[in-house]
């Protein structure tokens, strides 16, 4: 599959990249933009003015140290915790489903969940702020009750891309697993 520009649900555009390793074997990932430069520029330089008012009035020379310090330690932060690069997931049809995410520190975040566990992959609707969005998920077998739904793990929740994009990755998914029956 090409790649294609898509759009997350508020407009900002992703990409999604669909690699076929075998027939039982498909990986796809979700890019969001990098990290904005214009928008670190302005929130250091809006706190760093506001630093400065203050120092300016007060002459306590700890209000400059103190804005220093915290922007600083705010964008390590955000950029080692917060703002994911890129979400995959990684379908194989005999063994289970990998989920990563990748921060734009370069920590990654990977789940396993054995197919032994998984009922199905459904893509699911919720209200979010005054709007119905769509998402993707995983929906895990109770241990109990094989026809019961334990859990909901949702996929691409960083990223969170709508609903043509996702009908993409959800009917490749569903090729995988129908072949693994």
């Amino acid at each position: 599959m090409e790649d294609e520009v898509f759009t997350n649900i508020s407009g900002k555009p992703i990409s999604l990249d669909c690699q076929s390793h075998s027939s039982f074997c498909r990986e796809f990932t979700v890019s969001s933009p990098k990290v904005s430069i214009g928008k670190v520029t302005v929130y250091t330089c809006s706190v760093w003015l506001v630093a400065y008012a203050v120092f300016f009035f007060t002459q306590n020379t700890a209000v400059l140290s103190s804005a220093i310090l915290v922007t600083l330690v705010g964008m390590m932060l955000h950029i080692h915790f917060v703002k994911i690069d890129h979400e995959s997931l990684l379908v194989i049809g005999s063994l289970g489903i990998q989920v990563s995410s990748s921060y734009a520190s370069g920590r990654e975040s990977t789940t396993f969940i054995e197919m032994s566990k998984i009922k199905d992959i459904v893509i699911n609707e919720a209200i979010y702020m005054h709007q119905i969005i769509y998402y993707l998920c995983i929906l895990l077998k109770d241990p109990s009750d094989e026809n019961t739904v334990s859990s909901v793990v949702p996929l691409f929740q960083s990223s969170k891309p709508r609903l043509n994009c996702l009908v993409k990755v959800y009917k490749s998914c569903q090729e995988v697993l129908s072949k693994c029956k």
